[in-house]
């Protein structure tokens, strides 16, 4: 009788973090911060390994494969942190330390 074929994951450097985000196996990273800096300065995968030299380039890669795989979703998830972070933002109003820094460069 021949053996059952076992799966082998689309994503080997990925995994799943107790909240159900995508992460970069063995970090606490989320693929979707990964993709947030990619987008916000234009670093390419090895400018991306030189700012998070902690990370592998193989994971680096897995997680841009993941992304163009999930855009979608994860451009979702994008939208969704950032409002998170807006609406924060409006609700704390303004900063004490940045009216002050305001003031004494004036």
């Amino acid at each position: 009788m021949s053996q059952p074929a076992t799966a082998t994951p689309a994503y080997p450097h990925l995994a799943t973090n107790a909240q159900g985000a995508v992460v970069l196996a063995g970090t606490t990273m989320k693929v979707v911060e990964l993709v947030m800096a990619q987008r916000a300065h234009g670093w390419s995968p090895e400018e991306l390994h030189f700012q998070f030299p902690h990370l592998h380039l193989g994971h680096i890669h897995a997680a841009l494969a993941y992304y163009w795989d999930h855009k979608a979703e994860v451009d979702a998830d994008i939208d969704r942190e950032t409002e998170y972070v807006e609406q924060a933002r409006r609700e704390a109003g303004p900063s004490v330390i940045a009216a002050k820094l305001g003031r004494t460069q004036r």
